[in-house]
């Protein structure tokens, strides 16, 4: 039998585990991840939702001590989402200096106000038809009426105290109508985390039970196809020319192929959502004892950061920072 005396083993760099940190190429920590949280009005009490167990609606009265728990345990970011009982055909709510968007982002500043606050800039979670935008006689979006409805909403959320925005609506040219009218308010500090590639996604189940969507039909006509992936690099490409700060893919898991691309293209930061599909699929897995849970959301984790992400939106931000603090998983960071 001939021997084989390897030039080159691998295996040397991964001998022991402080060799293996040493070299170690991606790791992440709470200053990748941002909490997205669900505020209902009219609730006196929280809510587990059942796709997402775990996830919660809080009432308005319970944001505050909320929000504060966030901070003690380490969370620095948060993107706030409303479930409104005033809704209407255009979500004029949200661009209502009393009305849940502000209200909400008021509150959270007041509790932690070193928390930096991304709300969601759309219309779903605001009006009657659960689409993202105002709807013609047709039944499609209108696009140019709706971008500037978002403009009103931006400028909304920033007079509220929010730092940077998260527009999710996938209209053409929300970008630079958020931009102009936040500059024109005298918010040129307020940043845009642009959903640039916002897939309409099968992965978004849990999400709607989350926001109580009255949505009927689909988003087909607006969110981005699935099966597309050179065009899904024009709108990154659009949206970066329009002045957002960072790039966002949504679904994450089925997409790193996308962040990657993402990643070679661009030099703004990139982030990912592990969208209440992704997260579900987790989770439940787990509760079957399939899984492995703190071992397989570390790895999901490092997936995103591997393929190119700076930045995580994740429903198990909490639970991670709770399984930190009680040392339930190892350091995420090198």
């Amino acid at each position: 039998m001939t021997t084989v005396n390897p030039l080159y083993r691998p295996r040397r760099l991964r001998r022991n585990t402080a060799i293996r940190q040493l070299v170690q190429e991606n790791f992440f920590s709470l200053n990748d991840l941002i909490h997205p949280i669900f505020i209902e009005e009219g609730l006196t009490e929280a809510i587990q939702l059942k796709t997402l167990p775990g996830v919660y609606r809080y009432p308005e009265s319970q944001l505050e001590a909320e929000v504060k728990e966030l901070a003690a345990l380490g969370i620095k970011y948060i993107m706030p989402f409303g479930i409104s009982h005033h809704k209407d055909s255009i979500g004029s709510d949200t661009w209502n200096d009393e009305g849940l968007l502000a209200r909400m982002i008021k509150t959270i500043r007041k509790a932690a106000p070193d928390m930096i606050i991304i709300p969601d800039i759309c219309f779903c979670e605001y009006t009657d038809h659960g689409h993202c935008g105002v709807l013609c006689e047709h039944g499609h979006v209108n696009n140019d009426e709706t971008i500037a409805n978002l403009g009103k909403q931006a400028v909304t959320a920033a007079r509220a105290g929010a730092d940077m925005l998260a527009p999710s609506a996938m209209m053409d040219g929300q970008i630079t109508a958020i931009r102009e009218a936040l500059d024109e308010a005298g918010f040129e500090h307020v940043s845009i985390l642009a959903h640039a590639i916002k897939f309409s996604s099968a992965f978004y189940g849990p999400f709607r039970e989350a926001v109580n969507s009255e949505l009927s039909g689909n988003r087909n006509a607006y969110q981005a196809d699935y099966a597309n992936g050179r065009s899904a690099m024009i709108e990154a490409e659009l949206d970066e020319a329009e002045g957002a700060d960072i790039l966002m893919v949504k679904p994450g898991t089925p997409y790193l192929d996308l962040v990657a691309r993402l990643r070679q293209q661009t030099n703004l930061p990139v982030a990912v959502y592990q969208v209440g599909g992704e997260y579900a699929a987790i989770k439940f897995a787990a509760l079957a004892g399939a899984l492995d849970e703190k071992a397989v959301v570390k790895e999901t984790m490092i997936g995103f950061k591997r393929a190119g992400a700076d930045i995580i939106v994740s429903y198990y931000t909490k639970q991670i920072a709770e399984w930190l603090r009680n040392g339930e998983i190892d350091s995420l960071s090198k």
